[in-house]
């Protein structure tokens, strides 16, 4: 993307999104969530998560694959460990429900857990992680897809993990942290945008199904098909496979459902565990060390001195400000993705344009 890419109000892209999915049958409420949740995406900076996966949830719910109404079901619930079967619904609202859900019994009890079991895709796990810097908050969210697979195991050569995306956000003094990272090297998301565009990775984060390393996204596409490294690539994948076991226990493994189960369609297995600053040692302890930690990454010496060290999360709370007064840039791909579900409801990007 270059500086060069269109300029759009963020609030006008917020309106423009939630008109399409209403539009498409999601019910206002849902649209609203689902709609600011994907503008956050973009203001971030993680613009395969964001708007990129509009044209995809309009899609899936003309299909049925996305629920357009209705409510999670509680499963089990004890003050501090909730269960829900999300019912497919939109995965950014699930969470926003799930969130309001947590807040308080984590300010009374100290921790508090929701497992949600078939919700849809949840988006860009970085923009929940703002909630956690709002609300005094150590949030910790993990996510699997047990309806596809596109990361082999290490050693192996055929897919049983999806990414595995796992995010961490705590407040700072000034700003905060929000880590968001998968077990895998790249996601599909990038994987996918790269191969339309006939473009490669700089580096061999894939193999094919042989096992060989690659730098073109075609071999998730081959058949029999390759797979995504871990992290760590081909000499410490190790590490990648152990946060994919991580991701798996904590989402499929205490939702009773995964990768054992029928698939049903894009999806995702959700954990979320809140940690109340106050309750433990104080946020003020709390502030005092991770200050302190954050100090010593920020000022360590650079190996380039034009590239200072930051703090994960940093550069888009940045951005973030930036675009919300400046205007959001969108990748080139969003808006041709977006060409036929616009002429179907009669809706156009461009009025977003400032």
């Amino acid at each position: 993307m270059t500086d060069t890419a269109p300029l759009y109000s963020a609030d006008a892209l917020r309106d423009y999104a939630s008109a399409l999915l209403q539009k498409a049958g999601l019910a206002a409420s849902m649209a609203d969530s689902v709609a600011r949740t994907l503008v956050e995406g973009d203001l971030l900076g993680h613009d395969t998560h964001g708007l990129a996966l509009l044209a995809g949830y309009v899609k899936e719910i003309e299909s049925g694959g996305m629920a357009h109404d209705g409510a999670p079901e509680v499963l089990s619930d004890r003050p501090a460990a909730v269960l829900w079967d999300g019912k497919r619904l939109p995965g950014p609202w699930l969470m926003d429900q799930g969130l309001d859900l947590l807040l308080p019994r984590a300010r009374e009890l100290g921790t508090a857990s929701l497992v949600i079991r078939r919700s849809h895709h949840i988006a860009c796990l970085a923009v929940y992680m703002l909630r956690a810097l709002q609300e005094d908050m150590l949030m910790l969210l993990a996510c699997s897809d047990p309806n596809t697979a596109s990361v082999a195991p290490f050693g192996g050569t055929q897919a049983v993990f999806t990414p595995n995306p796992l995010a961490m956000g705590f407040p700072l003094s000034q700003g905060g942290v929000m880590v968001d990272i998968s077990a895998s090297i790249t996601t599909n998301g990038m994987s996918n945008r790269k191969r339309a565009a006939g473009e490669t990775f700089a580096e061999e984060w894939l193999i094919d199904a042989e096992g060989k390393p690659s730098n073109n996204p075609q071999v998730l596409f081959d058949q029999p098909p390759g797979t995504l490294l871990p992290v760590g690539g081909l000499s410490h994948g190790h590490k990648g496979y152990g946060m994919a076991l991580l991701v798996e226990t904590l989402t499929a493994g205490l939702a009773g459902h995964g990768r054992a189960d029928p698939p049903e369609g894009w999806g995702a297995t959700v954990h979320i565990t809140l940690h109340d600053l106050h309750a433990f040692g104080g946020k003020e302890a709390f502030l005092r060390q991770m200050d302190h930690v954050a100090a010593r990454c920020r000022d360590n010496t650079p190996i380039d001195s034009a590239k200072p060290v930051r703090l994960p999360g940093e550069g888009g709370l940045k951005r973030r400000d930036a675009q919300s007064k400046n205007g959001v840039r969108l990748h080139p791909s969003i808006a041709r993705a977006l060409h036929d579900v616009e002429q179907r409801y009669g809706l156009q990007l461009a009025q977003a344009l400032i």
